[in-house]
């Protein structure tokens, strides 16, 4: 049996199948992984405290605990409260950010200011996150304030599967919003990961080839 503590992260939801996929492919079979409710994402305010208490409920388990949240909305506080606590996250400002990689969703971002983006899990998970957690079901008015701003929808892609394809192109019908489809993979998520998991070493060429064979 191990005797290496054993590590935890704590992730957003909305990261579960990428993280768990990871977690297969590399074989980190050391670490665990507890996600919380992705509709946090729509009261960022709470996930600070919502992460703290999850490491203070897991510190006397766990040799080692990582954050799989950006910065998520908090505004700075989600970093305040790691700082407290001494536990590292994934960089930049959002999921969008890491997926697309930060130079490549900086230029995405100067292209079109008012771009509303998709991911694998919130394409799956719109209606439930976006049309009902916003009330846009109840009152389909509030539709045209909330995308007053946006002109384009681009779907960041983590693994090609024509059905998303068809229910993103779908949804920025919907909304009346241009489109565009990007394949990132899993960006610096996994980049963030190893790091933290096997500190920057392994076979980074190999691990590639591995997730390009599971899309």
């Amino acid at each position: 049996m191990s005797s290496e503590p054993r590590r935890l992260v704590i992730a957003c939801g909305a990261l579960a199948r990428e993280i768990v996929a990871l977690k297969r492919l590399n074989g980190w079979d050391g670490v665990d992984v507890l996600c919380l409710p992705p509709e946090l994402h729509n009261r960022p305010e709470r996930i600070p405290d919502a992460v703290r208490n999850e490491i203070a409920a897991a510190r006397e388990r766990y040799g080692h605990i990582f954050v799989a949240y950006a910065d998520c909305g908090t505004g700075g506080q989600l970093d305040r409260v790691l700082r407290e606590e001494q536990v590292e996250r994934l960089p930049g400002a959002h999921c969008y950010e890491f997926f697309a990689t930060s130079p490549r969703f900086a230029a995405l971002a100067d292209e079109e200011p008012g771009t509303f983006y998709l991911t694998d899990f919130l394409v799956r998970h719109f209606d439930r996150l976006v049309v009902t957690g916003l009330g846009i079901d109840r009152h389909p008015e509030l539709a045209a304030d909330y995308f007053r701003h946006y002109r384009r929808m681009v779907y960041l892609v983590q693994a090609a599967d024509p059905d998303l394809t068809a229910a993103a192109r779908d949804i920025a019908r919907r909304f009346g919003l241009e489109y565009l489809e990007c394949g990132t993979g899993y960006g610096e998520l996994d980049q963030g990961l190893r790091a933290w998991v096997v500190g920057g070493t392994g076979d980074r060429a190999a691990t590639e080839q591995r997730v390009m064979w599971h899309r």
